[in-house]
């Protein structure tokens, strides 16, 4: 007699419409997430690896060198008899030797 008005039927499409979504994402971990995670992954092992007498600069721009370490700070000589105690986290990077 009369068509059923698709009262029954299966919804089209399924997955296939993730997938351009999944792909983006996908896109984006190897463009973006990995690469961040592996320079924080080296900053931090910069930061463990510090000790007495290399030469740093802080987030701040500010140059020293290392005059002692404890577990969460650092003291930096930045002139003759001037220290500063800052956290390891403000250290952005080591000095190479001139």
């Amino acid at each position: 007699m009369g068509q059923a008005g698709g009262a029954g039927a299966a919804p089209s499409g399924g997955f296939a419409p993730f997938i351009p979504m999944i792909i983006i994402f996908v896109i984006f971990y190897f463009l973006l997430i990995r690469p961040q995670q592996k320079k924080a992954k080296q900053a931090q092992e910069m930061i463990n690896n510090l000790k007495k007498g290399d030469r740093v600069v802080t987030s701040g721009g500010i140059f020293g060198r290392i005059v002692s370490l404890d577990e969460n700070s650092v003291k930096l000589e930045i002139a003759d008899k001037v220290q500063i105690k800052l956290n390891r986290g403000n250290i952005s990077g080591l000095v190479e030797k001139e």
